[in-house]
């Protein structure tokens, strides 16, 4: 599998970098469409998605060279090349969110909104962006027979680009780009439910990716590792947690309390 997807003389065009541009371009454009319906200015939603954006990759980036020091150790210039792969979500995320906190609390504007407006595109971005890994031939399971990948009715090329140096590989980034699909259509679902209160799509977001992540992690032979255990599944777990908690302490708001589908009625000087 061939990582560049074009060259212009000297300069090569990765596959990996522009498909995390499509996934950035939609995660905004869903963002965008969402707070418009929510009487969100666009400027302010662009401003937000634009910083949180940079901090985020800073963020997933940072995550992963520091859980792969000795990698980049004897060569600190290799850092800066994130064309090569090397992103993990889950410092994104952590970095990400922490961006939308500062900003909302600058301009005094409800987090969780926000939030749970964005989720939706950031799984359908995590979906696209996985397909990055592909071409980089990296984020996959253990060796596997071809006939067992054909029995699970993967398309042909992906199994022919699982075969790494004559060895057949679990797809394992196709299995999550699948569940973040998966998961993307449901938050959909979710988000049309009559009495979903602010918060309550951040919380089924947590919960859905987090059960895909940590069982699809078990399989992967290039995870990042804090002693004996994976990071991405205590991760997982942590956010897991974090989701059915709030679930719960949201089942105790009143019927008609603190629902997602009301209008902002914040007066956002921006």
């Amino acid at each position: 599998m061939n990582p560049v997807m074009f060259k212009i003389g000297n300069f090569e065009i990765m596959w990996y970098s522009v498909l995390l541009l499509i996934a950035v371009i939609v995660g905004i454009s869903l963002l965008l469409r969402e707070g418009k319906k929510h009487n969100y200015p666009q400027d302010f939603l662009f401003n937000l998605c634009f910083w949180t954006i940079i901090f985020g990759f800073i963020g997933a980036r940072a995550y992963f060279v520091i859980f792969n020091w000795n990698q980049y150790a004897s060569d600190p210039i290799s850092i800066f090349k994130i064309w090569e792969g090397g992103l993990a979500i889950h410092g994104g995320l952590i970095a990400g969110f922490i961006t939308i906190v500062v900003y909302c609390h600058k301009y005094n504007v409800r987090l969780f909104k926000i939030v749970d407006m964005a989720v939706p595109g950031i799984l359908l971005a995590q979906a696209i962006g996985r397909w990055g890994n592909f071409f980089n031939m990296e984020a996959h399971g253990g060796p596997v027979a071809r006939l067992t990948l054909e029995n699970l009715h993967i398309p042909e090329f992906i199994i022919n680009g699982m075969n790494i140096n004559g060895i057949y590989y679990h797809p394992t980034f196709f299995y999550e780009s699948i569940w973040c699909v998966l998961g993307f259509i449901v938050l959909i679902c979710v988000r049309h439910y009559k009495y979903l209160k602010v918060g309550g799509l951040t919380c089924v977001y947590l919960i859905w990716y987090s059960v895909g992540r940590f069982f699809i992690e078990s399989m992967r032979t290039d995870s990042l590792m804090l002693g004996g255990f994976k990071v991405a599944q205590i991760i997982s777990f942590v956010l897991f947690i974090i989701g059915i908690l709030g679930l719960m302490i949201q089942s105790r708001k009143g019927k008609f309390e603190d629902l997602y589908s009301e209008p902002n009625h914040e007066n956002i000087h921006f």
